[in-house]
């Protein structure tokens, strides 16, 4: 069995992309993830690209242990130095230097001979030696080189010191079989080859970024370039957690190729990534979308919750994924509600099933995907008689916070008719407002989960709270929406409380107990 190393390359590459733009902190926190996924080295920027940079590669070279820290340069010998000063601190650092190959690049960008180029990217290996045994070359825009001039490059560079060669398909011009076969070309025809890793660095413009990569590695490449997410320049570039996983699941075809990459960690370090970036990956985007995991389709449903292999390739749990999704929509069957409403505390007879899936398909057929809280009030509607309306109404709340002051809310709501009032502090407004509602109703449900996100653009977006609670071992979902971060968090809260509030006089007139007058 072989090792393929990952390099990782979101704080250089993928930061490039527009919008994905980092400060040295967030690097530094996404850095700290990077190591604690595994990868073999960390592209912590482009030193010499500006003062920002040099700080950032300088910040995590000091502070992240474990992988190989490395800095991206021009084969200037301005570029490198500052990219050895930058990575003096890290225990293992590498230098990364490059320089464009192919006829179109040295004709209209370098305007240089090829002779030129050859004589360039000698020098700038040797003097990145100066700094670190470890140095990586670059061929930029391989893919459309020329082949005995490609040949030549590299076995200049390894000659001057290189340990890592990198053939990038800078433009994402490659198609699998044609990239394999270059790679082969290149074992074949550099004399000195062995005495280099083979690396490769794909870009997905014509969406083969992946694909490349892992026919390179089929064919003798080592070292594959890529990001979390696929983030980078224009169309982006190779996936790590789609090459990693790959490997992984079809280690039959790799022929036992191996990463030692911690794939538990690949879903949380995507979602760090989204939460820095504030750019999210599409749903279905492959190991970490947001529906990789997740399944309509009745008999998808029903094969799932069978035995998960008939239609998952992989667990959830592999990448760190919370777990499979049922979604519920028009396409699923008796099964997958079944189960759901068994979740949610409802155990129903056939029977009682029987008219609930005719009413949740009625309502499948008219909103894409049926939520928790429409099983509820379905479920409310048709046996419920314990509650005639919500039982908790706010009524007036006034939160002040401020620059050195304490957050303070006072809430004022009903309870069954009982009008009652607390006041709290907190960590923030949103906490303080919570914890008044919780010590005028006399009750501390424990908080599951908890998200806000905006439904529209601007500053005056609406913002949609979520929130899971946990009361007397009864889960309930909220959810709130206004312009008002607050306000949607305190309707998202109380809508929460009301609907554990409800399903638990359920399961007691269930049993035929009930506690008047309680919480």
């Amino acid at each position: 069995m072989e090792k393929v190393y990952i390099f990782d390359t979101t704080l250089r590459d993928g930061e490039q992309a527009p919008g994905f733009s980092m400060t040295a902190d967030e690097k530094l926190q996404m850095a700290h993830q990077l190591a604690k996924l595994g990868v073999d080295v960390i592209e912590a920027g482009f030193a010499a690209a500006s003062k920002g940079d040099f700080e950032s590669v300088h910040l995590i070279a000091q502070q992240v242990e474990g992988p190989i820290i490395c800095s991206l340069a021009r084969a200037l010998e301005k570029d490198i130095e500052l990219a050895g000063e930058a990575l003096k601190p890290a225990r293992r650092k590498r230098i990364h230097t490059f320089i464009a190959t192919s006829e179109i690049h040295m004709k209209y960008k370098l305007r240089m001979s090829p002779e030129e180029v050859l004589e360039r990217a000698k020098k700038a290996v040797e003097f990145a030696r100066r700094f670190t045994d470890d140095v990586e070359f670059s061929c930029e825009d391989a893919t459309r080189s020329q082949r005995e001039f490609l040949y030549r490059v590299i076995e200049t560079a390894i000659k001057a010191g290189a340990t890592v060669i990198n053939i990038p398909d800078t433009v994402g011009y490659a198609v699998p079989e044609e990239f394999a076969r270059l790679i082969e070309d290149i074992r074949n025809n550099v004399p000195n080859i062995d005495r280099a890793i083979i690396s490769v660095h794909c870009h997905d413009d014509l969406g083969m970024a992946v694909a490349n990569s892992l026919m390179a590695v089929k064919h003798g490449a080592r070292q594959v370039e890529c990001t979390i997410n696929g983030i980078g320049e224009r169309a982006g570039n190779a996936a790590l957690e789609e090459i990693v996983m790959a490997l992984k699941v079809r280690k039959d075809f790799f022929g036992g190729l191996y990463t030692d990459i911690n794939t538990r960690e690949i879903y949380k370090t995507s979602r760090l990534l989204c939460r820095i970036t504030g750019s999210f990956v599409q749903p279905n985007k492959a190991i970490v979308g947001d529906n990789a995991f997740a399944h309509e389709s009745g008999i998808h449903q029903h094969g799932v919750l069978a035995h998960p292999l008939t239609y998952e390739i992989m667990n959830p749990e592999d990448v760190g994924f919370p777990s499979t999704r049922i979604i519920l929509g028009k396409h699923s069957g008796r099964h997958a509600l079944k189960r759901r409403l068994n979740e949610l505390g409802f155990k129903l007879s056939d029977e009682d099933l029987e008219r609930i899936f005719e009413k949740f398909k009625a309502l499948a057929d008219k909103k894409k995907e049926v939520y928790d809280e429409d099983l509820e009030a379905l479920i409310y509607e048709e046996f419920m008689k314990v509650e005639e309306e919500e039982p908790i109404k706010v009524k007036h709340y006034q939160v002040q916070t401020g620059d050195n002051l304490l957050p303070t809310a006072t809430v004022v709501l009903s309870f069954r008719g009982e009008e009652r009032t607390a006041t709290s502090t907190g960590n923030g407004p949103v906490d303080a407002v919570i914890k008044a509602i919780q010590k005028a109703l006399k009750v501390e449900p424990r908080l599951i989960d908890f998200s806000i996100k905006a439904l529209t653009p601007n500053t005056d977006a609406q913002a949609e709270a979520r929130l899971v609670i946990e009361l007397d071992n009864v889960k309930a979902s909220g959810r709130g929406v206004d312009t008002d971060i607050i306000k949607a968090s305190v309707s998202g809260f109380v809508d929460a409380l009301n609907r554990a509030i409800m399903r638990r006089n359920y399961i007691l007139s269930k049993e035929s107990i009930r506690e008047e007058g309680t919480v």
